[in-house]
């Protein structure tokens, strides 16, 4: 997407934003950049956080939403939030964050009936690791629900991968690439319908969402849905820029965050359902599931290793907290 099309998405947030508070102008404008395009759910939970934060601070408070990574790369997001590209962003697992670079993705197998709880639990305990490299977590993007693999051709064992090039999109996911035989590369959402087209990888790990607004389905029709590890991808903004605001403010933004994790999961379930039955219905994909079973051995053939890992990371007590929190939310 061209820098006029995002000035002119942006601007659009904006100006709803401006209506919905009656005002002129905000003392602060705020800058938050995601991978997802448009045509993704998620875009729609961004504007919505935009006029929620509007109204309100009064509209002492802009959310500008930029879409589709166009303020900055998949693995630049404390860079853009510290070097002051965006305001709020992405973070991916960045070796700044040792421990949320380990758990943000963690192999177990999690009950997403109150996942919003389970994702603000998440956040509080990698809180003091965020502000340590300036950093507040402030929204997640639902990300457990929907995040699985595509293969151009039915496959037999996802556990056996014979050589196949998977795009990985960070660690664990890697790890558990060449534990069943494969081999990992990394492929920016925006690179991968082309990556795929190629030949570069023979399947993908991706969210459904971000799949489908690409329009992946396309060049890679047989989803495996595995349900294999929990995910918070969080949205952090600079922490200079949130303490600058007023506690009113900061109080605004968290509610605003925390009510609009609430409005979009539903929407957010039923849009990726409806992506799923689409393709299939249409002829153009295929989704089978695992067993429980497999689900069980698969994660069970990762994880002790993995905790390693996280334990080094992130220390005992925190490593703990965390498999006490997943373990809390076991289905």
């Amino acid at each position: 997407m061209k820098n006029t099309s995002v000035s002119k998405t942006a601007m659009a947030v904006a100006i709803a934003c401006t209506s919905v508070a009656g005002v002129a102008s905000a003392e602060t404008t705020l800058r938050l950049s995601t991978y997802v395009n448009e045509a993704d759910i998620r875009y729609e939970g961004f504007a919505h956080f935009a006029e929620l934060v509007a109204e309100k601070t009064g509209g002492s408070v802009q959310v500008e939403v930029f879409p589709s990574g166009t303020l900055h790369g998949w693995s630049e997001g404390v860079d853009s939030v510290q070097g002051g590209v965006s305001d709020i962003s992405w973070i991916n697992a960045d070796n700044r964050l040792p421990c949320y670079a380990v758990t943000s993705l963690y192999p177990a197998e999690v009950s997403l009936e109150d996942q919003t709880g389970l994702d603000a639990a998440y956040a509080e305990l990698i809180r003091d690791e965020a502000a340590n490299v300036g950093l507040v977590p402030l929204i997640n993007s639902n990300y457990s629900y929907d995040q699985e693999w595509w293969f151009e051709e039915p496959i037999e064992n996802i556990g056996n991968l014979d050589g196949q090039l998977v795009r990985s999109i960070g660690p664990l996911v890697s790890m558990m690439i060449e534990t069943w035989g494969g081999e990992p590369v990394f492929v920016a959402p925006k690179e991968v319908f082309q990556s795929a087209e190629r030949g570069v990888v023979d399947g993908i790990n991706m969210g459904v969402a971000t799949y489908s607004s690409w329009k992946l389905w396309t060049v890679m029709p047989y989803m495996v849905n595995a349900n294999l590890f929990y995910g918070n991808i969080q949205y952090m903004m600079n922490k200079d820029k949130f303490d600058a605001l007023t506690p009113e403010e900061q109080a605004a933004l968290t509610e605003a965050a925390s009510e609009t994790e609430a409005w979009l999961q539903p929407r957010y379930e039923a849009w990726v359902d409806q992506q799923v039955g689409n393709a299939v219905m249409q002829g153009g994909g295929a989704a089978v599931s695992i067993s429980d079973d497999q689900r069980a051995d698969l994660i069970a053939g990762i994880r002790p290793q993995w905790d390693e890992t996280v334990n080094e990371a992130c220390g005992m007590e925190l490593a703990d907290n965390v498999r006490a929190l997943l373990a809390n939310h076991a289905p």
